[in-house]
């Protein structure tokens, strides 16, 4: 049997250099990069309000401990955002009664308060009230960085 026709032995005695091809895979990647992209921000949830913007520090919060948002929006719906369907308004009443009682079952949940800039000022200090009254000591307030 020849060796240069096609035999079964190479005279060199050289491995056959095994390497993968990994364009595929960058070609899946930023196909998936660009999917991610575009999809996220159709996923920020909660109700549409225009946050009152003021240069503030960042609250910090531990990652496993997401904290309770009630938003109160141009109209003066009240929305408690934690887990639940958000976009289903409730009463002032409902909002104490339930924030309390996830601040009773989780003493260091953080609880914040997202008012729209159309609000009056004496409905969010309304709620806020309805908050303390329901025994909710850590309240904070929501907004955005100015623009520069």
């Amino acid at each position: 049997m020849s060796l240069r026709s096609g035999g079964l032995k190479r005279r060199n005695g050289r491995k056959p250099i095994a390497e993968m091809n990994v364009v595929p895979y960058i070609d899946v990647m930023l196909v998936l990069l660009v999917i991610f992209m575009v999809t996220a921000p159709i996923l920020t949830q909660g109700v549409e309000v225009d946050l009152p913007k003021v240069a503030s520090k960042p609250i910090e919060s531990p990652e496993d401990n997401e904290p309770i948002v009630v938003t109160l929006d141009a109209k003066g719906h009240y929305y408690l955002e934690m887990g639940s369907d958000p976009k289903q308004s409730v009463s002032l009443d409902t909002v104490a009664d339930k924030v309390a009682a996830l601040v009773r079952s989780n003493p260091g949940i953080k609880v914040l308060v997202r008012g729209d800039t159309a609000v009056p000022y004496g409905d969010v200090i309304q709620l806020m009230s309805h908050l303390q009254a329901a025994n909710v000591g850590n309240v904070g307030l929501i907004s955005e960085p100015p623009e520069r």
